[in-house]
């Protein structure tokens, strides 16, 4: 299926992009992970960089991906100032009995299995190059069977680079 505007991808299971940051690794270390300023350049959350945190996210509906607008995300894994990972799942708020949103309260609960069948693994790596920072972001997981997964990757991998990331230097810029 072909999405105006996005280029059908490399690789169906996943989106890379890597960005030079004219920052230290610090600097960009914060805004992957301190709350206040990931909500201004990816989606507000309760975040804490603890490993097994989970909190739920909220952004626009996306109806043609099978996509709710809430995403609950759980910290996998992380090595300060170098490498960030996180899962994403689709939320579904108001779906079914409600065990998605109770999961990300942290009482055991199973966050996946939402709507859409997103279930992905989001890595950001920081690397210094010359005075600055090499962020690489390896988004996977998408399934290339599933129609609403392919169209989700495609959107996804031009919302990355053409807003996301962009976003992200401009906060950069400004602090």
């Amino acid at each position: 299926m072909s999405v105006p505007g996005f280029p059908e991808p490399a690789d169906p299971t996943e989106i890379r992009l890597d960005a030079f940051l004219p920052h230290p690794p610090g600097k960009v270390w914060r805004a992957l992970t301190e709350p206040g300023l990931r909500a201004r350049w990816l989606m507000p959350g309760d975040f804490r960089l603890e490993v097994g945190h989970r909190t739920l996210m909220r952004s626009l509906p996306r109806p043609g991906t099978g996509f709710s607008g809430t995403v609950a995300e759980e910290v996998l894994a992380y090595e300060p100032e170098r490498m960030l990972r996180v899962r994403w799942t689709d939320a579904a708020p108001g779906d079914g009995d409600g065990a998605a949103d109770e999961g990300v309260a942290g009482d055991g609960g199973d966050a996946a299995g939402g709507a859409g069948g997103a279930d992905w693994t989001i890595t950001w790596t920081l690397e210094p190059e010359g005075r600055g920072t090499r962020l690489f972001l390896v988004h996977a997981g998408f399934d290339p069977d599933d129609p609403l997964q392919r169209r989700a990757h495609r959107i996804m991998g031009g919302g990355w680079s053409s807003q996301v990331l962009p976003a992200l230097a401009e906060l950069l810029r400004e602090r």
